[in-house]
């Protein structure tokens, strides 16, 4: 069952990738931009455009939710223990991650689930 250790150090272990301390919670940045927080015990919020959430939100919601303080970000609160595995974990962090990093940064990083091009 995922949790927290394993959330920050798939963070980490992406490109370019500096945890800091802001709100008093870790908070994970790439290239200034965040894409990942760990707000409080037993959750962790990352980068979601708002047109996928509640279709996210509907089908997984024992996995995914949006306080209401959030509603009106682009992001989405995740519990890992809820989640199937570590790939599943590395997907949503990755995701997040992309949508945070320089175009070029993360086109040369493969998305989940596939290999980096080999030209």
């Amino acid at each position: 069952m995922p949790d927290a250790d394993d959330v920050r150090r798939i963070a980490l272990s992406l490109p370019q990738a500096v945890e800091k301390e802001l709100w008093n919670h870790p908070t994970f940045h790439v290239a200034g931009r965040m894409f990942l927080t760990l707000p409080e015990p037993g959750s962790f919020a990352v980068r979601c455009p708002k047109h996928e959430r509640a279709e996210l939100i509907a089908s997984e919601p024992e996995k995914f939710w949006v306080p209401p303080h959030e509603a009106h970000s682009s992001w989405v609160r995740a519990r890992p223990s809820a989640l199937d595995d570590l790939d599943e974990l590395r997907d949503i962090v990755v995701d997040s991650w992309r949508q945070a990093a320089p175009e070029e940064l993360a086109d040369a990083y493969p998305p989940p689930g596939r290999e980096a091009d080999p030209s």
